[in-house]
């Protein structure tokens, strides 16, 4: 070990010197010591502790089916019945999804969705036609403004033209209708329920018959949003879903 000594010093105030520093790299050593006795202790109960892995939340992605862009059921029959939201969805309803043995559903007033029952080539039976009359006028401005019934025909598909009379102009989502029409007097009844795992609304015969779990709904003044919660409390579903499946302009439930 090396000394560095100061020649201007004597012997004695060298000492004394080193003697200082020596006092203080003991002092110094000792403080090291400490924390690292404490930074031990730390990890020790860092170690000790059980860490905690929260499992992570799978949540199963619903395939949605191309008709649930619609409004849509399931007739007591097992046919699909696909109706417009609005003037975008009654042109591809007609325009794309609807084959030449298929029926197309309309009302007399304005503000009604063109509604199309899919024959799949099987018959459609009387109970299925008052079914897709019931839920045209459901889905009509006649709910809204509080009727019991209208009026409701069908046509076959190539009674259904976008080409419109001489001097007329045809808007977006109005069809022509030609030739015979037959109709049928609906009921205003409706009811919604967990198809499969789909939120189906439709007919109460259509829905009972294909719903385990089904809740009825009736004309009223309270809002969708609200009667769409209550329907969610009782018969589960995802909320929007059951949203979209209601009529526009209020409803309440059948108590």
């Amino acid at each position: 070990m090396k000394l560095a000594l100061d020649f201007r010093k004597t012997i004695e105030e060298n000492a004394a010197e080193y003697f200082e520093k020596a006092k203080k790299a003991k002092k110094k050593l000792k403080g090291a010591k400490k924390a690292l006795l404490k930074s031990k202790e730390r990890l020790k109960k860092a170690e000790a502790k059980e860490v905690v892995h929260e499992k992570p939340v799978i949540r199963k992605i619903k395939k949605r089916e191309w008709f649930e862009k619609f409004h849509w059921f399931v007739s007591s029959d097992g046919l699909l019945v696909i109706g417009g939201r609005d003037a975008t969805t009654n042109e591809i309803v007609i325009k794309k999804n609807t084959e030449k043995d298929d029926l197309v559903f309309h009302t007399d007033m304005a503000g009604s969705p063109f509604v199309v029952v899919k024959s799949e080539g099987k018959k459609i039976s009387e109970a299925t036609l008052q079914e897709v009359a019931d839920f045209t006028a459901d889905f009509s401005r006649g709910w809204k403004q509080g009727m019991s019934t209208l009026e409701v025909f069908y046509v076959n598909p190539d009674q259904v033209s976008k080409e419109a009379n001489s001097g007329e102009f045809m808007p977006k989502g109005a069809f022509m209708i030609r030739g015979k029409t037959n109709y049928i007097t609906p009921n205003m009844n409706l009811a919604i329920g967990i198809y499969k795992d789909k939120v189906m609304s439709g007919p109460v015969s259509a829905v009972k018959k294909n719903c385990k779990e089904f809740v009825e709904v009736i004309q009223g003044d309270k809002k969708t949003s609200e009667v769409a919660k209550q329907i969610k409390n009782k018969i589960g579903g995802e909320l929007d879903e059951i949203i979209r499946a209601l009529p526009a302009g209020g409803c309440s439930l059948n108590s």
